[in-house]
């Protein structure tokens, strides 16, 4: 009896701990279509502060994965916030993933249209009584549709993961400037053109993933938004995170964001890349946690963020 009783008393302990990990699907109905998401709800028998995440750009998935590589990072996020008695809710952009026919062809998209799903997002959420708080947390291009979301008044907080703090076009430069002459020169006059609002009609073959004729409506639309000025909009606590490894945005970016709202509090964190994983600054080498999985979030990310969200 008492080996039964034993056995019994694991498997409730094995139950619960399932029961704090559980996910469950949640969707967002538009007019264009449904876009499809996660809610992971720690069992609590009060109410609990709810994270919206918002993922990057390109094909990037609710879990921070895209057709060209699967790291998991978004999941994982979403999987400790857990641990912490923190709700979440992620989702496929629309025209990503499950989430594929609420978008419309590539020509039509357009970046307000992410920043309108995610103030729906949080109109959705904030129905729902199990929640104390929204916070948003943007990663990387969904720092900037999360920024301007969150200037919303249902959210509590908002939280930039390797966020831009310059506007996209001159990001891209940043960006650019890593590659040979033969790809930054041709770039440059592009950039410059979309920013005044112009399509770009000859765009040479080796840029043409970058530039083609059917994103340059939306690039011309992201471009008109300077990050500074969308955070200093906001009237609630921001937390800046940004890894020191990060080959795609920098400290500098960190900083920008930070001066621009005295509500804003900043978070180097050392040895942390784009994807928040551990990584080396050796460009090579840092790409290529971003096809591992298997690879865990950067060490006390998750604490540094559960104590900004309960604090």
């Amino acid at each position: 009896m008492k080996l039964f009783t034993s056995a019994l008393l694991l498997l409730v302990i094995c139950s619960n701990i399932v029961a704090q990990t559980e996910e469950e699907p949640v969707t967002l109905e538009t007019p264009t279509g449904n876009i499809e998401g996660t809610l992971w709800f720690p069992s609590s028998s009060g109410k609990i502060p709810v994270a919206l995440i918002i993922a990057g750009s390109g094909p990037t998935d609710r879990n921070g994965n895209n057709p060209m590589m699967t790291n998991n990072s978004l999941k994982m996020l979403a999987e400790g916030l857990a641990g912490k008695n923190i709700a979440s809710v992620r989702y496929d952009k629309r025209g990503i993933a499950q989430s594929r026919d609420a978008g419309p062809e590539e020509a039509n998209i357009r970046f307000d249209n992410f920043v309108d799903d995610a103030k729906a997002w949080v109109d959705l959420i904030d129905e729902d009584s199990r929640f104390s708080e929204i916070i948003i947390i943007g990663h990387s291009e969904g720092s900037l549709i999360g920024m301007i979301a969150s200037q919303k008044r249902e959210v509590a907080k908002f939280i930039s993961l390797e966020g831009g703090g310059i506007p996209a076009g001159d990001l891209l430069r940043e960006q650019l400037k890593n590659q040979p002459p033969m790809v930054l020169n041709p770039s440059l006059p592009i950039i410059e053109q979309l920013e005044k609002g112009e399509m770009v009609d000859s765009v040479p073959q080796m840029l043409y993933s970058l530039f083609r004729p059917s994103v340059q409506p939306y690039m011309i639309l992201w471009f008109k938004y300077n990050p500074q000025e969308e955070i200093a909009k906001l009237d609630k606590p921001i937390l800046i995170v940004q890894g020191t490894t990060d080959i795609q945005t920098s400290i500098s970016d960190a900083e920008k964001l930070a001066k621009a709202n005295d509500n804003a509090e900043k978070l180097i964190v050392e040895g942390m890349n784009h994807i928040l994983k551990d990584a080396e600054a050796d460009r090579q080498k840092n790409i290529q946690t971003y096809n591992n999985p298997d690879l865990p979030l950067k060490e006390g990310l998750i604490e540094s963020l559960a104590e900004f969200i309960k604090e």
